[in-house]
């Protein structure tokens, strides 16, 4: 019913900047119904939640690891969410994935278990 299709990762050195980007394709509701995060997975650890953006995109969350570096957006005549990521460091290295939420953000970084919809990740790695 959502699908999510991540976009824009790569390699870039420490101090560098990337942009990657999530189509989504919905049925039943439009896309400015949903809540929308941004979540990573480094090997060996837990998914963590990096950001979300309210469904008007007018309230953001971020996690502290990321705050004043990422900025999360979105665009809802195109069915996109994007994460702007500046002054990136090795350990944003992770495979980063975007995600759905019915209908509101809850407060303060977005959890996993909120969220029912998932695109199949983008490999964002960053060398020193």
């Amino acid at each position: 019913q959502v699908q999510l299709v991540e976009s824009g990762g790569g390699s870039v050195q420490a101090g560098g900047s990337l942009r990657v980007s999530c189509a989504v394709s919905v049925s039943r509701f439009p896309y400015s119904s949903y809540c929308m995060g941004w979540f990573r997975q480094a090997p060996g650890k837990e998914r963590e939640g990096v950001a979300a953006l309210s469904p008007s995109g007018g309230t953001s969350y971020y996690a502290d690891s990321v705050k004043g570096r990422f900025t999360a957006s979105r665009d809802n005549a195109k069915n996109t969410l994007y994460l702007q990521m500046n002054s990136l460091k090795p350990e944003d290295t992770a495979m980063y994935y975007c995600a759905a939420k019915s209908f509101f953000c809850s407060s303060g970084p977005p959890k996993v278990a909120d969220f029912g919809s998932w695109g199949q990740g983008t490999q964002v790695t960053v060398s020193s």
